[in-house]
């Protein structure tokens, strides 16, 4: 008979299937930030929907290599030398495609720019799933604790 704890691999395909859809549009909203600001520096007042539509489509697919491929470096324990790889490394892809598709008219610039906020943000995404796992090991350790005293108190 199958263990009902263990989670099924549908659920393990599911649950890094959320955590992509989650990054992606994470890295999609904070990206789309910079692009904006970026514009209106420029006195322009709307954004290319070619420009976001290219930017959601990167982010998806640099999602999928983060997580199946490149240890999903963002959600690691410590930063180390292969977190900073993968880091640097969507980082020149994420530029690339900015300076190809002409997010920011090809200025090196501002291209350089980009590439510092996004290494900012893999750095703060880090931070944040790093400390989120600190609350939920607290959160279960309380959970246990309070099982363990009304489970003891039913005996």
């Amino acid at each position: 008979m199958k263990d009902k704890k263990k989670l099924s691999l549908w659920e393990l395909y599911l649950t890094k299937e959320i955590g992509i859809e989650f990054k992606s549009c994470l890295y999609f909203f904070a990206f789309l930030f910079f692009y904006c600001v970026y514009r209106v520096c420029l006195g322009i007042y709307d954004a290319s929907i070619l420009h976001m539509t290219e930017l959601i489509f990167a982010c998806y697919i640099i999602g999928y290599i983060q997580v199946y491929f490149l240890w999903n470096f963002d959600e690691a324990d410590k930063l180390g030398l292969k977190e900073a790889f993968g880091m640097i490394g969507c980082t020149a892809v994420y530029c690339i495609i900015s300076y190809v598709f002409n997010w920011f008219a090809k200025d090196l610039l501002v291209t350089l720019l980009f590439a510092a906020y996004i290494l900012l943000v893999y750095f703060c995404v880090y931070l944040i799933y790093k400390y989120k796992r600190k609350i939920d090991d607290k959160k279960l350790n309380e959970d246990l604790k309070f099982f363990q005293t009304s489970h003891q108190k039913s005996e």
